[in-house]
């Protein structure tokens, strides 16, 4: 009777270590800034009340960031207040033609012909892209779905047209939502005073980590 009392005393304590453990990992404070990638500016700001600030300046794009986090375990999974899937608005869609001609509108005309275009037969991807005036031309009427990011500002892809959708021509406009990142999908690692992160749709690069200023 002793030897289980002690068995399941040690085990209470254990349990209780690794629950306190778990408590004081779940919760991190200070900045946290990019490391590696040159001309490229980037950093998180987390607070220990579970809400964390994101700022990213590449070249002439700035972008942020701001929501909730989450530790599971050494993953850090991020909740922006951006909703992802919404950077662009269709204004007007029509069934004036066999093929396909997507009209971009924007405040600053420099962001025109950075728009993509994946479009899907079943699951066979091509790619367009806009030109100048934002206007991507597809010459080919079997498309099934259609979906726009902007190169500049990638995020997660926004659909303008599914299967049952029969229109199109189509007019759409640029939302201020495309300078801030969903950070859908994308999940942060924890690894002492460093964060890492896979490549992904924002950050295309190896060896991508945060380091705990």
């Amino acid at each position: 009777m002793y030897f289980f009392k002690i068995y399941w005393l040690n085990l209470l304590l254990i349990l209780i270590i690794m629950n306190s453990n778990l408590h004081s990992q779940k919760k991190l404070s200070g900045v946290y800034s990019l490391r590696g990638i040159h001309d490229m500016a980037a950093a998180f700001e987390f607070n220990q009340e579970g809400s964390f600030r994101f700022y990213y300046a590449y070249g002439a794009v700035d972008r942020n960031a701001e929501g909730t986090y989450t530790v599971e375990g050494t993953k850090i999974v991020l909740k922006s207040t951006k909703e992802a899937g919404k950077d662009f608005t269709i204004k007007s869609q029509t069934q004036n033609s066999k093929n396909y001609r997507i009209q971009v509108i924007a405040p600053n005309p420099y962001l025109l012909q950075h728009v993509r275009a994946a479009c899907f037969i079943g699951k066979e991807q091509t790619d367009y892209f806009s030109d100048k005036s934002g206007l991507i031309e597809i010459n080919n009427p079997a498309i099934d779905s259609i979906f726009l990011q902007h190169t500049l500002y990638p995020d997660i892809f926004t659909k303008i047209k599914d299967a049952d959708n029969k229109n199109t021509i189509f007019e759409v406009e640029l939302n201020p939502s495309l300078v801030q990142v969903s950070f859908k999908g994308i999940d942060l690692e924890i690894d002492g005073d460093e964060l890492h992160c896979l490549p992904n749709y924002f950050l295309p690069f190896e060896n991508i980590r945060f380091v705990k200023e």
